[in-house]
């Protein structure tokens, strides 16, 4: 995809391959992000798009190709502090990502911001309540997280990735236990947030009602080649 003129992609991919235990390697031959971007990803089950997250995120290296974060490369990070650093870009969706069950949404959404979570300090309470209302869970603060519907429970983890402001999302299969129009739900309020604060994502998932809902540029990755395509049933746009 051709990007603005000093423009640097948030997410930069060319070339990759990556053995990762799957009936193929992962293969992606060109794929971008650029601030404020809304890009969407079908064809990775969940195994792929776990795999391909800790690409973008550095946490794993490719075999072949580059994968760059704001323009460095990932092989490029040699120290803990580095690959911490680069981690600020980025806030994730993904239901890897743990809840303390025992603890009410106010302790679990304070849990990226503080490691006082019982009791949430004063300070962080004002943080914790703005973000619970931004994601539309804000009447339930004080309900433990086990007893959270799976809908919630995916608001919360969108919630915790915006609680430290990243420039990008990364969204791992986030509906795939939702209902259609709990998925059509959310993929309104993601767009929505998105558009407010003007942040990027990248988001892997084969949830047709979710993508109507959340718009942005989709792509259907074609694993045999690493080719991304639009996919023939999208009414409008271009991919690359």
């Amino acid at each position: 995809m051709a990007q603005l003129a000093n423009v640097v992609p948030l997410v930069e991919i060319t070339g990759l391959r990556k053995q990762y235990g799957g009936l193929r390697p992962l293969r992606i031959n060109a794929l971008s992000v650029a601030p404020g971007e809304r890009v969407t990803l079908r064809g990775l089950d969940a195994q792929a798009a776990e795999m391909l997250v800790l690409l973008v995120t550095g946490a794993s290296l490719p075999d072949e190709g580059t994968v760059r974060i704001a323009g460095g490369d990932t092989r490029e990070i040699s120290t803990d502090t580095q690959w911490l650093t680069s981690l600020d870009v980025f806030g994730m969706v993904t239901a890897r990502a743990v809840l303390l069950d025992s603890l009410t949404l106010e302790s679990n959404l304070a849990l990226p911001l503080t490691l006082s979570i019982d009791p949430v300090s004063i300070e962080v309470r004002a943080t914790v309540a703005a973000l619970a209302q931004e994601v539309e869970l804000d009447s339930a603060l004080s309900a433990h997280a086990n007893t959270l519907a799976e809908g919630a429970r995916v608001r919360v983890h969108l919630a915790r990735a915006l609680a430290t402001e990243p420039r990008m999302l990364l969204l791992e299969h986030p509906t795939a236990k939702l209902a259609s129009e709990e998925a059509t739900a959310f993929g309104r309020l993601l767009a929505a947030i998105a558009k407010r604060r003007n942040i990027a994502w990248l988001a892997l998932t084969e949830d047709e009602a979710f993508v109507e809902a959340a718009g942005g540029r989709l792509g259907q990755l074609v694993a045999a080649s690493g080719d991304i395509r639009v996919p023939a049933t999208r009414r409008w746009g271009r991919f690359w």
